[in-house]
């Protein structure tokens, strides 16, 4: 029972439909949001002939404690939530979008998911957008995931004081990433909420545009 709490659950679309698409974007939505919240990007990104897909947490969080308690905390929400973007990715690529062309990207809470599944399924993907997350787990987590990101363009951003995410979780993420073969962009935002600000999407969409 514990590996369906959010997989199968609903997931909404936006911009070109995934069949007539050449590459699709994964959104995942942070803490007590929603797939309809995330989606409010996809218009900000405005990339023509991508397919933007969201997936809905059961209850509206992916798992209950913070990103940087024990693993064992989040369990076993924390496997169902990356089973669930699995699930999403082998659904994109079955319909006949290969896995270079598909992009996660994730805010706060998703942003921490997405990081931490492309860390531990890593491939060459079509990037990895993490608007103020960091990879998941207490301070001191081996960071030494298996495989190869071969290149994936990965963008970090979050405020410099962040009151969810510390900084030094950001730059933990980006060497973590680099490690793993990524082409990693970092960007602290001096003073800034939690949000996400036009640099960042600009970012973002750059990432899209490749693709």
């Amino acid at each position: 029972m514990s590996d369906n709490i959010h997989r199968g659950g609903p997931v909404l679309a936006a911009g070109t439909p995934l069949e007539q698409a050449h590459g699709a974007l994964i959104m995942v939505h942070g803490r007590g949001a929603s797939a309809e919240s995330i989606l409010t990007l996809a218009p900000e990104l405005d990339t023509p002939g991508i397919a933007f897909l969201a997936p809905q947490a059961n209850g509206g969080t992916w798992y209950p404690f913070s990103f940087m308690a024990p693993l064992a905390q989040n369990e076993p929400f924390l496997t169902s939530a990356l089973a669930t973007v699995g699930d999403l990715v082998a659904y994109v690529e079955q319909s006949g979008i290969p896995v270079e062309r598909i992009a996660l990207l994730g805010f706060s809470q998703g942003a921490c998911l997405a990081s931490e599944f492309a860390a531990r399924n890593p491939r060459r993907y079509g990037g990895l957008i993490a608007f103020s997350g960091g990879l998941i787990g207490p301070p001191g987590t081996p960071r030494d995931y298996p495989g190869s990101l071969d290149g994936t363009p990965v963008f970090l951003g979050c405020s410099d004081v962040d009151a969810h995410i510390p900084k030094e979780r950001v730059l933990e993420t980006e060497e973590a990433l680099r490690n793993l073969g990524a082409a990693v962009t970092a960007k602290l935002y001096p003073g800034m909420g939690h949000t996400v600000n036009e640099d960042e999407i600009e970012h973002a969409r750059a990432i899209l545009a490749a693709i």
